[in-house]
């Protein structure tokens, strides 16, 4: 991402309000179609806590975001979000591990499998969608899926007991994996990506959203440019169809795109929602941002989240919406906490990013969020 200078207000307003003009070799593409974006949410971590980026998950770090485990208040977090600032999405990362007590050729742990679904139907309850994430960074213990690690035969095996569970769920979004990167082969990784796909619709789960994500860890910059996109458009439904079948992206507004710096310094806007933006609408395909943050009141966050947002909200026929990072297990000191403060009786104080830019009610996406 380039340095950008902190833009004006009247200069917000116009980003805000005008589409960029398309620029000459993309005069054939179909030009953006303003509307409101269908999902806006938060994720609620906690289940894949002691996992690191190379797929490593130490057994017993696992902490669910629920009171009744002694986590954070993650059912009381989530009504807050949906009846207060009007979100509609929630996504509930969780280790491969976890699941399946912590052995690859395992099938699903009945006891970690109830834990976990107690705070799904907590996030059920809301009347939200929930995006069910498996949170491995295409990895199991540092081998990659496919590709030296895990067989693709094992990675289906728990996409089809997932998708078993859920299949009468309509509200669930299968998250197939969190941030694949340094994939040695991504031709390899589509393979692996469409087992999980053929498993979730074999195991009756036809009509829910699935969410294929690329290499260089979701990238919405590096999407076309590492041949994710080409690479997963070749991911299909059984019947040849690629309905429902989404692009999942990640983008963060720090100076390295790491979601480590409390510092916002783009809105990504120029070097990654434009070029994607014109390719999805071109290949009548659609993304969904699924991690999303900055510093919970950085002035530069304040600024280029609504921007990034509210192109979003332009582009709203190819981009389904975002899910900022995060709440849950974090807490308020977090750098990019989305922490909400329980002031008791009900009440919720929302930090400065979520009060006045991502919540809904904010207004930076120009309307209210599609149910």
């Amino acid at each position: 991402m380039g340095l950008r200078a902190v833009l004006s207000v009247a200069l917000l307003a116009v980003q805000c309000l005008a589409s960029p003009a398309p620029k000459p070799e993309q005069a054939n593409t179909p030009a953006p179609r303003a509307g409101t974006l269908k999902f806006t949410g938060v994720n609620i971590p906690g289940f894949d806590f002691g996992c690191d980026t190379s797929g490593n998950c130490n057994e017993g770090a696992a902490y669910p975001p629920l009171t009744q485990y002694y986590g954070a208040d993650g059912a009381g977090q989530m009504t807050h979000f949906v009846n207060d600032d009007k979100y509609n999405t929630f996504r509930l990362p969780v280790a491969w591990q976890y699941l399946v007590g912590y052995e690859v050729s395992n099938p699903l742990n009945t006891t970690n499998l109830a834990v976990y679904d107690a705070l799904v139907q907590a996030c059920l309850g809301t009347g939200a969608y929930c995006i069910v994430d498996i949170h491995n960074y295409a990895r199991w213990n540092g081998a990659i899926i496919g590709q030296g690690g895990p067989t693709n035969a094992q990675f289906a095996a728990t996409w089809s007991q997932l998708a078993a569970h859920y299949k009468n769920e309509s509200k669930i979004i299968f998250g197939v994996m969190n941030e694949p990167h340094d994939i040695p082969n991504i031709t390899l990784w589509a393979g692996s990506v469409q087992a999980a796909v053929t498993a979730i619709r074999n195991a009756g789960a036809t009509e829910q959203i699935i969410l294929l994500p690329g290499s260089d860890y979701a990238s919405a910059q590096q999407f076309i440019s590492d041949g994710s996109a080409a690479a997963l458009s070749t991911v299909v439904n059984p019947d040849g169809s690629f309905t429902n079948l989404i692009f999942d992206v990640h983008k963060y507004l720090d100076s390295d795109n790491s979601g480590t710096h409390s510092e916002c310094v783009t809105n990504n806007i120029e070097d990654a929602w434009e070029p994607l933006a014109q390719w999805l609408r071109t290949n009548n395909r659609q993304a969904f941002n699924t991690e999303t943050g900055g510093g919970y009141d950085d002035s530069g966050c304040l600024t280029y989240m609504c921007e990034q947002i509210a192109y979003q909200a332009q582009n709203s026929d190819v981009f389904l919406g975002y899910v900022g990072w995060a709440a849950g297990n974090f807490y308020v000191g977090y750098v990019l906490s989305e922490l909400p403060t329980d002031e008791g009786n009900g009440v919720w104080t929302d930090v400065p990013l979520v009060q006045k830019c991502m919540a809904p009610i904010a207004g930076a996406q120009q309307g209210s969020t599609g149910q």
